[in-house]
C-alpha cells in the first residue's frame, strides 16, 4: 500500500477553482470505478489550505490517478494559480487503524 499526504495553500481567489477541480478528480474515479485508489482532501479552516490522504493498493494504481485527465487539469491549474505555500508531500506508514485500507 501506498499512502501520500500532500498540503498546499492556494489563493483565497483560486480556492473555489481549486475544490471544483478536486471534486472532478472524485467524481471521475467513482465513475470509472478504481478499486485501488481511495482519496480524500480536506479545506484547513483558513479556507484555501488543502490537505489530500490518498491511499493507493501500489504505484500501479498511484500513475492510474495521475493519467486521468482530470488529474491533469486539476493539476497545470494548481501550478498556474500562483500557490502561497507551495506542496508537501509525506508518504506515511500505516501502524494500525479500525479500518482495511486494501
Amino acid at each position: 500500500m501506498r499512502v501520500n499526504r500532500v498540503q498546499y495553500t492556494t489563493t483565497a481567489a483560486f480556492a473555489p477553482v481549486n475544490s471544483a477541480n478536486i471534486a472532478a478528480i472524485m467524481l471521475e474515479v467513482k465513475q470509472l470505478n478504481i478499486p485501488g485508489i481511495k482519496c480524500s482532501c480536506w479545506l484547513l479552516p483558513d479556507g484555501k489550505t488543502f490537505m489530500h490522504l490518498d491511499q493507493f493498493v501500489d504505484d500501479a494504481a498511484h500513475d492510474v490517478l495521475l493519467s486521468l485527465a482530470s488529474f491533469k487539469k486539476f493539476d497545470s491549474e494548481l501550478w498556474a494559480s500562483g500557490l502561497e505555500v507551495d506542496p508537501v508531500m509525506i508518504n506515511p506508514t500505516l501502524v494500525a487503524s479500525t479500518q482495511d485500507y486494501f
